[in-house]
């Protein structure tokens, strides 16, 4: 149900921001905001969410996404998260080359912790909700959306700042 909030809010946020805002509605102003929320909202707020949980929460989320509670790697995740969602916010000072980072860093995340979920449903049979299911589309579109998205905003930004 997270996931569907979050996709919510990163639709609602780029809709709000573009139209409420000044600059013109082109191509590549679309992109840019589309990419903001998605990092700010899909990595920052996600992130630091999924450290909440998995650090104060550690054994409820353990057993909705099927696995043994008690695991210190649920405390290793957490970091992770923390540190994939302090870059999400971080996105919202920070542009071009730092969102570059952080996108990717963040899809190879999304992108692992999919196929971990996907080969413990398949190999396992473990459909617990939080291992499979809408989990495993925004894992997968998450990342697919930063990433192609990156391509023609990196464009965009290299034309704006070369250095002359």
């Amino acid at each position: 149900m997270i996931y569907l909030l979050y996709t919510f809010a990163i639709a609602a946020g780029t809709l709000v921001h573009l139209y409420a805002g000044s600059k013109p509605r082109t191509r590549e102003r679309v992109f840019e905001v589309l990419l903001l929320y998605l990092l700010i909202i899909g990595s920052g707020v996600a992130g630091i969410l999924a450290f909440i949980v998995h650090t104060f929460t550690a054994d409820a989320i353990a057993r909705s996404i099927g696995w043994q509670p008690g695991s210190p790697f649920q405390f290793e995740v957490a970091v992770a998260d923390l540190s994939y969602g302090v870059l999400g916010l971080m996105c919202i000072r920070w542009r071009g080359p730092f969102w570059l980072a952080t996108g990717i860093a963040t899809s190879i995340f999304f992108l692992g912790c999919n196929y971990g979920h996907l080969y413990d449903a398949f190999v396992n049979k473990n459909y617990a909700p939080n291992n499979y299911g809408i989990i495993n589309l925004f894992e997968i579109i998450w990342p697919a959306a930063v990433l192609i998205l990156l391509v023609p905003y990196m464009r965009s930004w290299a034309r704006q700042n070369v250095v002359r």
